[in-house]
């Protein structure tokens, strides 16, 4: 059976309303329907944002592809919160060095 086939006659609706309305109650059916409609809005809106991206990103007559080797570059707040991390290590190496005990090894950290 073709879904097409089930909405060619207005007795195959009006039938159709008739069960829903029974299944889901007068009450509850203008909620689903708003709540239905904000969600195709959304949805819409979110695919239209999506293909805007896309047409942002890929300007006419550039490869699809970028190369394997070239990551995206930190952002400037990744790297503050790193040289903190940095910071804050090299106190607590000062504090164990200077209580006697061995300092923790320097770790090299990358930002990805």
């Amino acid at each position: 059976m073709n879904f097409g086939d089930l909405f060619d006659s207005p007795w195959k609706i009006l039938i159709i309303a008739v069960v829903v309305l029974v299944l889901f109650g007068s009450k509850k059916l203008p909620d689903a329907a708003r709540s239905l409609g904000k969600s195709m809005r959304i949805l819409k809106s979110e695919v239209s944002t999506l293909h805007d991206h896309e047409d942002e990103e890929q300007p006419a007559g550039q490869a699809t592809a970028a190369p394997a080797s070239v990551g995206p570059a930190p952002a400037p707040a990744q790297i503050a919160h790193q040289q903190q991390v940095d910071e804050l290590q090299r106190q607590i190496n000062e504090l164990r060095s200077q209580q006697g005990q061995a300092p923790e090894p320097q770790q090299t950290h990358q930002v990805s």
